[in-house]
């Protein structure tokens, strides 16, 4: 029998916690299984323990083997609603990904502008519009000698 009646010690880490699986045998010869959670909480470690003595271990099994089966039935069953719901979207708003739609670019546009002045700049097409800056400079010029005479 090891120290504080060890038999068996197993620890899994994860980020921030640390889960301990002691099977340890009491001074009356009786085995039960202790599982301890350590975590680091404002520079303390906080630890907490369960206690499953071994008569009780395949009920304590059986209800765990219960609540394991009801989280992956859920979220198998959240996982199929996100895929409906994205298809309904896909299906209302017909954005469906095909071959051309995979080649085509994501265009994302400033409140307040125009659709087409969004899809030229993702474009970046000459559109004869002298451009410095975020300014768009265009001339007010009249372009015949009618409008030049006021």
């Amino acid at each position: 029998m090891g120290i504080r009646g060890e038999l068996y010690t197993t620890q899994i880490n994860f980020d921030n916690r640390s889960y301990f699986f002691n099977v340890k045998e009491n001074r009356n010869h009786d085995v039960f299984l202790q599982i301890v959670e350590s975590k680091v909480k404002d520079g303390q470690d906080d630890r907490r323990a369960i206690v499953v003595f071994a008569d009780d271990m395949q009920e304590f099994l059986s209800g765990m083997d219960q609540a394991l089966t009801f989280i992956e039935k859920d979220r198998k069953e959240k996982a199929k609603a996100k895929a409906e719901k994205k298809a309904a979207k896909e299906a209302k708003f017909g954005q469906g990904e095909s071959d051309s739609d995979a080649s085509k670019k994501k265009v994302y546009r400033r409140k307040g502008e125009s659709r087409l002045v969004a899809e030229r700049k993702a474009k970046k097409e000459d559109t004869g519009v002298k451009k410095t800056g975020r300014i768009i400079v265009t001339s007010k010029r009249a372009t015949t000698k009618e409008d030049n005479e006021y």
